[in-house]
Parts: structure tokens; sequence; C-alpha cells
């Protein structure tokens, strides 16, 4: 009985839609046999919705639920992401004008970018035969320095994306480079073979060749060309006078402290204080003064702790900001870590990455940070102004 009544029911609603569809009142009827799911939801329109996501040009606010947070770059949103290496990217920078990032890894090429709009990949170099370890940018923004594992460095013309020379000399792992921030075409590197070597891409060979006793994992040069700054698996940073005629190759200044080796060393603008970070654990700052009365350890003037070097030991580096404000570094925990200069409390702990963070760079102009990662990915993103 149940059954029955049931059935004419269905009937009756059957009946009563179909009724409806020849009156255009309800819709078709669907085929026999097909099945249809539709699923609609209504997107809340902006002005709508209070606080709703909406996009933000350079220089304008971003809108988030809760308030608006005020832009602080001109990069196209407050963080980029860069892809297009094939391998760890191992190194990265700005360059001094500040409109392109230069980068670098295992790839063994160098890929240049537009810091802003979409970021593009507007060039690609090739000449190294082994992975670009560390690479650094000339004083007008022209010319880009490299070096690589396969014992050599090179020169390149960023403009026209060739390169200018090769510099050969070395003997082992080429690990670092720098260039004078003053002088054009003056760079030093660093070796495995024991050996700093200083160049000028007009002349052919080393113009000069420091004489170690351990490897040399990092190298600093300051803004003249006449201090060179190496650190390696001594533990210390040793300063070089290469205006010295006799006795050049022995150091005017050790700084000691770091218990293990130095993986990157990055002087401030105004070449006073030098940052190095190591396999310590640690990053630290040493005041490279002239003519300072100091006791031991006492040119040690800040410690900065959280950043890490595991068991893969890569050659982590160091940044300062162009204000000398902020320190950061690199970490094989994969965040970015940003410390206040003057307290060495961390500002910033960034996360994004998925492998080892091996370089970080601040923009020469505006509160950019860019870091460059195990991954294969790099990522330029805005802090506030300090």
């Amino acid at each position: 009985g149940e059954l029955a009544k049931a059935r004419a029911m269905t009937t009756e609603l059957v009946g009563e839609k179909r009724q409806l569809d020849e009156d255009g009142d309800g819709d078709e009827e669907p085929t026999p046999g097909a099945t249809s799911t539709e699923l609609v939801l209504k997107k809340p329109r902006c002005d709508e919705a209070p606080g709703a996501l909406i996009s933000a040009p350079g220089g304008g606010k971003l809108s988030v639920p809760g308030g608006s947070i005020p832009r602080t770059s001109d990069l196209a949103a407050p963080i980029m992401k860069l892809s297009g290496h094939l391998g760890e990217v191992l190194t990265g920078r700005f360059s001094p004008c500040g409109s392109f990032l230069a980068t670098a890894g295992y790839d063994k090429e160098v890929l240049l970018w537009q810091v802003f709009g979409d970021c593009r990949n507007y060039c690609v170099l090739r000449a190294h035969n082994k992975a670009v370890l560390q690479l650094t940018w000339g004083v007008d923004s022209a010319q880009i320095y490299t070096a690589s594992a396969d014992k050599t460095l090179c020169a390149w013309d960023a403009e026209y994306g060739e390169r200018i020379v090769r510099l050969t000399g070395h003997k082992s792992h080429v690990n670092s480079v720098a260039s004078a921030r003053g002088s054009r075409g003056i760079l030093a590197s660093g070796s495995d073979d024991c050996s700093c070597k200083l160049w000028d891409v007009r002349v052919r060979g080393a113009v000069q060749t420091l004489r170690t006793k351990y490897a040399n994992t990092a190298v600093e040069l300051s803004n003249d060309g006449q201090k060179l700054f190496a650190g390696g698996l001594d533990n210390a940073v040793r300063t070089f006078d290469m205006r010295k005629v006799e006795n050049f190759d022995m150091p005017t200044l050790v700084l000691e402290g770091h218990t293990d080796t130095i993986t990157g060393l990055r002087l401030n603008s105004d070449c006073s204080h030098i940052l190095s970070t190591s396999m310590d654990n640690t990053v630290r700052s040493w005041d490279v003064r002239p003519f300072m009365l100091y006791g031991e350890g006492a040119r040690q003037q800040k410690l900065f702790a959280g950043a890490s070097n595991n068991y893969e030991k890569n050659l982590l580096r160091c940044a300062w900001s162009p204000d000398g404000n902020r320190v950061a570094s690199g970490s094989s925990d994969w965040f970015v870590y940003v410390w206040e200069a003057n307290n060495a409390n961390i500002a910033y702990k960034l996360p994004g990455h998925r492998g080892g963070v091996n370089e970080v760079d601040f923009h020469p102009t505006q509160p950019i940070i860019a870091s460059m990662s195990s991954d294969k990915q790099i990522f330029l993103g805005e802090i506030e102004a300090s």
C-alpha cells in the first residue's frame, strides 16, 4: 500500500513538471539516462565585500581582510617568484643601478632578470664548464664577473650578453669573486688552491697572487681595491694591503672568533665593517677601521644567531642593507634571516623556499631582498624600510 502511494505521488509530480515545461515556465526535461551535476557559486564583488583581496599596482596599497598593507617597493607584487634554473641556485646579486638581477648555480648558466614588471628573464650567459659558485657586478652595472668550479673566472658584458675575457691561473675550484665598487674592472678571487688573486680585466693574467696556508672560500674587496679580505678553512678573516711592495702576502689584520670554515664575506657601504658567515652557524660583524684601539676580541661587534649550515656544507653568503641598518644571511633550514644590525635581533625569518638558501642580497635603493636557493627558485620580496 505504501509503495503504491509513493508511485502515485511521483506520477503526479512528473505530470506537473511536464505541464510547466509545456507552458514555458520551467526547464526542459533532461535526456533519459543522462547525469548532470551543477554547482553554482556566486563570487562576491569587491565593492560589496570590505577587505576583499584586490590587485594593487606598485606603490599602491594591497587590500586584505582586516585592513590594508602599504606597499614599500615598485615590485609588481609583494613577493615575486623567479623560475628558470635547472639546478641549485648558488649565487645572485642585484645590479648597482637596481634594475637587474643576475643569478647562477649548478646548471652552469648565468640568468639575467628584470627586477620590476613581470621579472622577465632577458638573457642567458653560457661559458663555464662546471657550476658557477659566485658572481658579482661591476661598478657601473655594465659588467658581471663569475667564479666557477672549472678553475676559471669570466668577465661579461651585461648589456650585449657577451663574454669579455676568461681569466685563468687558479689550479682548483674558484669559490669566490669580489669587485672593487669604486674601480672598474678590478676584482679579486679566492680558490681551493690556497691562493687569492687580484685581477684587472684589461691585463692578461693576475696582477697579484697571495699565497695562504689553507683553501679560501670567501673574499671581499674594498671600494678602492687596496684591501683584500679572505676567509677559509682556518676559521679566520684576514686583511691584506695590496699596496705593499714586499711581504704583501702577510696579513695586516686577523679576525678570529669563528670555530668553523668561513663561507661568506661582505663589507658595508663605507667599508668600516665586514660581515662574515661560517659553518659554525653564526654570522658576525667586525670593525675593520684602521688605527683603532682595541683589546682581544674587541673588533667583533655583533654575533647574529639563528641561521644554520647543515650536512650539505654549502657556501652560504651574507649581505648588508645599503644603509647598514640590517644584515641578512642564507640558511640550510630553508629560511632567510634578517637581523637588526645595532642589536642583533631577528627582524624577519622569511619562509617559502623548499631547499637551503645559499645567498641573499638587498636591493640598492628599495626595501627588497632577493634569495637564491637549492630548490632552483629565486624569490624577490619587499620588506619594511629600515
